[in-house]
């Protein structure tokens, strides 16, 4: 439901955060970085509710548990039901934005610059 509150997975910090407004996109976006096995590892959090970007600052630290964000409503997440969008990249994003679909073609690419969420969160299916 609206209001659910989103989690950090991992001890991180705020890498970037804004709004990407265009229908059918992540909405209110948070994007944490974490380390995973010694490497750097980016977390992308979509379809937030605008509150959830009040009172972050870019390089803030969270803690494994911390309430990062609450679920959007469909009025300012994109125009999604009430979900969390959430995504993994090896490589830093150059804003609160990654890209959510690839084509087939491109798929073995972005499988290695996007990993499995599986990873940080357990099996899901």
């Amino acid at each position: 439901p609206v209001g659910t509150p989103v989690h950090a997975f991992s001890d991180g910090r705020i890498f970037c955060l804004g709004v990407n407004p265009d229908e059918g996109d992540y909405g209110p976006t948070i994007i944490t970085v974490h380390e995973l096995n010694g490497r750097k590892i980016w977390a992308l959090h979509g379809h937030l509710s605008a509150a959830s970007l009040q009172g972050k600052i870019l390089g803030q630290s969270i803690q494994r548990g911390d309430i990062i964000g609450w679920l959007g409503s469909e009025t300012e997440n994109g125009n999604w039901p009430p979900h969390v969008h959430f995504q993994l990249s090896w490589e830093a994003p150059s804003s609160h934005d990654m890209p959510g679909a690839v084509t087939e073609n491109d798929r073995n690419t972005a499988m290695s610059i996007y990993p499995d969420p599986q990873i940080v969160l357990g099996r899901l299916y």
